[in-house]
């Protein structure tokens, strides 16, 4: 008898949930923004007139999100969860060193967003993005980074080598890449999720100086697959494998 499919978990469903309320509000504020300012509109407010809700639900859902973060939740990944001492499980194993990830990898990660947005930043005080046109951005990143964690993410298959999200060494480096674009922001909303955003880089990197045997699967039980409820690794597994029978089948054809 085949084996039936295991049922996609409670973190898959909440991350599936916000794949599609990150990726509505982001193509509806492109769709707003983009004609608005083809016909010359300037100013935040101007670009994203018929969609003037947008920045206060923006602030809403992303400032009660990384608040959230910042605190012991059930119903949220281990990945961001780690840094806590109740999902600190000892495995009895004491190195004398742990290291999460060599710093040069660490570094690469880094050099490589401040690359990419230094180069978005050059645009933006040239004048040929205005504050519109970060914010998309912005929201587009939100929506790479659920992408990152279900299914495919750069930064661990080219740069960290990790095993999986559980393990990943900037898991809560999400909410400042994702806000980056907006550290320039005049919207004091605006502004206001980057600021508090930091905050939460900060108390990841705290903490990681300070345990970072909460943050490794050597010496935290909670982080090994075995212990794993979330499987989120299955998501990239089938998509891995349905490009894998892609490839063979195109290589058959031909």
């Amino acid at each position: 008898m085949a084996e039936k499919e295991p049922r996609l978990s409670k973190i898959s469903k909440m991350h599936y949930g916000k794949l599609v309320l990150r990726g509505s509000v982001f193509l509806a504020a492109l769709a707003v923004y983009v004609p608005n300012r083809l016909r010359g509109a300037e100013g935040l407010y101007e670009t994203f007139a018929g969609f003037t809700g947008l920045i206060p639900f923006v602030w809403i859902v992303f400032m009660a999100d990384m608040i959230c973060r910042m605190f012991p939740a059930k119903v949220d990944s281990m990945g961001s969860q780690k840094l806590f001492r109740k999902n600190y499980r000892p495995t009895g194993e004491r190195p004398e060193h742990i290291t999460v990830l060599p710093p040069a990898r660490t570094a690469l990660c880094a050099g490589s967003w401040f690359l990419l947005n230094g180069l978005i930043f050059i645009l933006f005080f040239r004048g040929i993005l205005d504050e519109g046109a970060m914010l998309v951005i912005s929201l587009f990143y939100s929506v790479c980074d659920i992408i990152c964690i279900m299914f495919f993410c750069p930064f661990q298959t080219w740069m960290m080598g990790n095993r999986c999200c559980t393990t990943c060494r900037i898991y809560n480096w999400d909410f400042p890449m994702m806000f980056t674009p907006l550290a320039f922001s005049r919207n004091v909303f605006l502004r206001c999720l980057f600021l508090v955003s930091m905050i939460v880089l900060i108390q990841w990197e705290v903490q990681l100086h300070r345990h970072p045997e909460y943050f490794s699967e050597q010496t935290n039980e909670s982080l090994r697959c075995v212990n794993c409820e979330e499987k989120l690794c299955r998501h990239k597994k089938q998509l891995h494998s349905f490009w894998k029978r892609m490839r063979k089948a195109g290589k058959q054809l031909y």
